[in-house]
């Protein structure tokens, strides 16, 4: 192992082998957290040629059990978010391109830091069961085309380990580790496409979007490198995506969405993901006809009528689903005005995530609880017009002593000024896949 360490830190590439010594040793045991985490931070410092991204997803995937789809009669393909604010397009598009004739085998992850996990969200629905077993997740498949689960004990356990160790030694950011992370996770799925949305701006992992691009690249390189049909969209969050932050409210969102309705952002982006999902599935010819594809699902009520048929074979109650006020909500709300008359110039949409969190709609550690009904409305997004006084956004919470620090974030996390901003901000920023940017 000491030999790998002086080798990454020289600047040198491993094999292979190597790199498949390391990943299993580590797996089984056999070598300390402080000689993987020496090795994990000479990633950080020295990078990784693609041949070893490619292997180190490899080694992960293979650390444990890889789904075999193959008894499903059509394509699986799945969509991966980097995360960001407000971000719930999963819970339009599994149902949506489920109905497309595509299997959607979704394993999800939780909310850390000041972004939302898409299976804090499903959990807000009263009795849904997000840890399925492999066989009950194949069972819902077969029923309905779409389900989203939890990654279970044996799907790529070398990830799971090695970031909890990234989490506690700063090794969190080298793009080649989470490239490995994120798509070890997906291919043990056992899908035959994959879209990927790598978020870019204030409320996202990556700030620059050259590092967006950066690493939308090296996920489309390391999926093709092992068969998979690959896109990756850059996409735009410098400001929460929909009006809706917060678990139970970002379902009710997507409920208005599966009926035709929805904020427009939410509504775009989801018609252009599941575009993408069709095409790279082989179910519509262009992305335009996919984009048409989901339109027409999604008007016919038969997305949301797969996603009420989701819960129910998930153990969710669909009366929440046919009656969004059921869902945890709080009695209390608090008005964030605006100080001054304008226009909203810009949305520091991380802060937003962040005092999400502090109401308890998030997790600053793994091991904290969510709580699935506070959260935060927003009214004003970047270019509307704004009145003095005007409530910029609500917090949703249980009293005014709880919402006092999420109301001093967000109120400095808005920037008013006089004029409007120059330029709309385009929502989806570029396309990355085999023969196009």
């Amino acid at each position: 192992m000491i030999d790998l360490i002086r080798k990454k830190r020289d600047g040198g590439a491993l094999s292979a082998a190597e790199i498949g010594y390391l990943v299993d040793a580590y797996t089984q045991g056999t070598v300390p957290d402080y000689q993987v985490a020496a090795w994990l931070m000479a990633v950080v410092l020295r990078g990784m040629t693609r041949e070893e991204t490619a292997g180190l997803t490899h080694s992960m995937l293979h650390s444990g059990e890889v789904l075999d789809l193959t008894f499903l009669p059509a394509k699986k393909v799945d969509k991966h978010s980097t995360g960001g604010v407000g971000d719930k397009t999963s819970l339009v598009l599994a149902p949506v391109v489920a109905t497309g004739g595509l299997y959607v085998p979704m394993i999800s992850g939780r909310g850390l830091g000041h972004t939302g996990g898409t299976l804090d969200k499903l959990e807000s629905i009263p009795g849904f069961r997000v840890n399925l077993s492999v066989s009950e997740f194949h069972r819902v498949l077969k029923a309905c085309g779409a389900s989203m689960i939890g990654q279970t004990e044996k799907i790529a356990p070398a990830d799971r380990k090695l970031y909890a160790l990234r989490d506690v030694t700063g090794t969190v950011e080298s793009p080649y580790l989470i490239c490995a992370s994120i798509m070890s996770k997906k291919l043990a799925e056992g899908t035959d496409a994959l879209v990927l949305d790598v978020k870019t701006g204030s409320g996202a992992f990556m700030k620059k979007e050259e590092d967006a691009v950066f690493l939308a690249e090296l996920m489309v390189e390391t999926g093709e490198r092992m068969g998979k049909q690959m896109v990756a969209l850059i996409t735009n969050m410098d400001q929460p995506l929909g009006r809706m932050v917060g678990n139970a409210l970002e379902v009710q969102e997507c409920i208005e969405v599966l009926h035709g309705g929805g904020p427009a952002d939410l509504r775009e982006l989801c018609l252009e993901l599941a575009a993408w999902m069709f095409y790279i599935g082989g179910a519509s010819k262009t992305v335009a006809q996919g984009k048409q594809l989901a339109e027409e699902i999604i008007s016919s009520g038969k997305a949301f009528e797969r996603f009420r048929h989701m819960v129910e074979l998930q153990g969710g109650d669909i009366s929440a689903i046919d009656d969004p006020t059921r869902l945890p909500a709080t009695e209390h709300r608090v008005d964030v005005p605006s100080p001054r008359a304008g226009y909203v110039k810009a949305i520091q949409c991380e802060q937003v995530g962040t005092a999400c969190v502090i109401l308890g709609g998030g997790r600053e550690r793994k091991e904290d609880s969510v709580d699935p009904a506070v959260g935060i409305v927003v009214h004003k997004k970047v270019g509307d017009k704004v009145s003095a006084g005007e409530s910029l956004c609500t917090i949703h919470c249980y009293s005014d002593a709880q919402a006092a620090r999420a109301r001093k974030l967000l109120e400095e996390s808005y920037e008013i000024a006089a004029a409007p901003p120059p330029h709309k901000v385009s929502l989806i920023h570029r396309a990355i896949h085999k023969g196009g940017h």
